[in-house]
């Protein structure tokens, strides 16, 4: 444990040449030893450098008489040595004092990386005495703080001048102790570097979802859009029920994600549940969690959807799909704000917001007797409704475009999309919406060689060739904004198909119309 190799070079001013006898070396090792058990506890205690350090230096002066302890750290973002611990000098304060390489003797300990035992510090011309805490008069120990090869900082204390024959002990002490301060102050600087790590990918994950989540990335420029977003701009301040109503494909769970993200509850739970994709008895699990041996293959207890969302949103797709008998149980938490996991008895608190959606008719299903009354009112607080996309064509480029980058990052290149396709998908229904455009997309992307997508990519997905209105009307023939090719499709589908009607309305022949037929590669409909 004593290594010679270990015993620290002293200055010239040391005149310690006396002999120990071996009964004080004898205490004086056994008090070192139980004083290295207390600072190995102490240091195990918190990873609080400051206070763990201050606790150390407070140790060594009760147990060992190594009094005005000092502990200076060089933080990884720093380069010079900042005072962390001082102990016996109460009216100063730690870190607001700092040394350079080399500066005093305490940052010649630094600079050099060894140690340094001085017989009485004032006769070193290095003694600066910043910090007004050294005896003059008093010996110095100070010992580099080392993890490896790497000096973290300087360790430093004055025994009392009765000890001058235990310098060199006291030194070799001194250093064993800084070695346990290094590994210390390396733990805690990783743990802090985790954290610190931690924190700014929460921090970044935040920002993300809110940015994914924020009214600026839903896109929809359309009247009935922008009606949406107030009302979800307004709804999220509260912790009113909301029930999203809307066809298949239209972005409710986009709405319910924005309603959470957007409001105070944003820092809790978002959890989600599709009613429709389980069976009764799975989704009472799913929902109330449920109590270990409640039922064969219940292993162990497990918390359902509710307690999970405790404090936060939960969202419920396809309400209208559970049961009349489900129903019941759903209204109580809803009324309540408590439940019972399967097999279980004790009631359990939850506070959770619940945004519903729905692609049913639920005032007809409660008219059938269905859906229940009191429950439809209990959803029905704050009804949005999503326009289809049949009811906002004007908003398909900038959603065909979005997820064509979407599907390009999926794909690992660059997809564009020309004006004629964008033309063609404007002028479809969409029965199925969003996700049927997404599909769509997709599907061209595929059939598309150099990434460019265009109106025979489109046409090749099984997209259907026709020229409507805005919604769903006749166009205008005269219409400028039309090309030669919309134009005649535009009329033929207003004459049913028949050329020589066709020819009719746009003031051609029926052997004009049919050279357009074929030089446009227009696929006439059999109707």
């Amino acid at each position: 444990m004593y290594n010679t190799d270990s015993v620290p070079k002293k200055s010239d001013s040391s005149d310690s040449g006396e002999r120990l006898a071996p009964e004080m070396l004898q205490a004086i090792l056994v008090g070192e030893l139980e004083t290295l058990f207390q600072v190995s506890q102490v240091l195990s205690r918190s990873l609080n450098l400051q206070d763990t350090l201050s606790n150390v230096l407070e140790v060594l002066d009760q147990r060992v008489g190594l009094e005005r302890g000092f502990v200076g750290l060089v933080p990884p973002e720093k380069d010079e040595l900042v005072v962390y611990a001082l102990h016996g000098m109460p009216e100063l304060t730690a870190g607001e004092i700092s040394y350079q390489s080399g500066e005093g003797v305490v940052g010649e300990v630094l600079r050099q990386g060894e140690s340094l035992v001085l017989n009485r510090i004032t006769d070193d011309s290095r003694f600066l005495g910043r910090l007004g805490i050294y005896d003059p008069e008093r010996p110095f120990i100070g010992v580099p703080i080392r993890s490896g090869s790497e000096v973290l900082g300087v360790f430093a204390a004055q025994p009392s001048s009765s000890q001058k024959e235990l310098l060199g002990e006291r030194a070799r002490f001194l250093e064993m102790v800084a070695n346990l301060i290094g590994q210390t102050v390396r733990l805690s600087w990783e743990v802090e570097n985790e954290k610190r790590a931690l924190k700014d990918e929460r921090d970044q994950l935040k920002r993300t979802v809110r940015g994914q989540y924020g009214f600026d990335n839903i896109i929809g420029r359309s009247f009935a859009m922008r009606q949406v977003f107030e009302q979800v701009r307004q709804v999220a301040k509260w912790n009113t029920t909301v029930l999203i109503r809307g066809e298949t494909g239209t972005g409710k769970e986009l709405i319910a994600s924005a309603i959470h993200y957007n409001s105070p509850r944003a820092r809790g739970p978002f959890v989600k549940l599709n009613c429709a994709a389980l069976p009764e008895n799975l989704l009472e699990s799913e929902l109330f969690g449920h109590e270990k041996g409640a039922f064969t293959g219940a292993v162990s207890q497990r918390q359902g959807r509710f307690e999970q969302a405790d404090k936060g949103t939960l969202f419920l797709d396809e309400v209208g799909e559970v049961s009349p008998a489900f129903q019941a149980k759903l209204l109580r938490v809803l009324q309540e704000g408590e439940l019972e996991r399967v097999g279980g008895s004790r009631t359990i608190k939850v506070n959770v917001r619940v945004v519903a959606a729905t692609h049913r008719d639920l005032e007809a299903d409660v008219e059938s007797g269905d859906f229940r009354e009191d429950l439809y009112y209990r959803l029905n607080v704050m009804p949005i409704f999503m326009p289809t996309l049949r009811d906002r064509l004007e908003d398909v480029p900038d959603i065909a475009n979005f997820l064509l980058q979407k599907i390009a990052k999926a794909q690992g290149r660059d997809l564009s999309i020309t004006d004629n396709a964008l033309r063609v998908l404007m002028h479809h229904s969409w029965p199925g919406n969003v996700r049927e455009l997404e599909n769509c997309l997709e599907r061209a992307a595929v059939m598309s060689y150099d990434g460019v997508i265009d109106r025979d990519q489109v046409l090749l997905t099984g997209i259907e060739e026709q020229v409507t209105g805005s919604h769903g009307g006749q166009i205008d023939l005269q219409d400028e904004t039309l090309d030669e090719r919309e134009r005649v499709i535009a009329a033929l589908e207003q004459a049913g198909w028949v050329q020589a009607k066709a020819a009719r309305l746009l003031g051609m022949t029926p052997r004009q119309i049919a050279y357009r037929v074929q030089t446009l590669n227009i696929k006439v409909k059999q109707l």
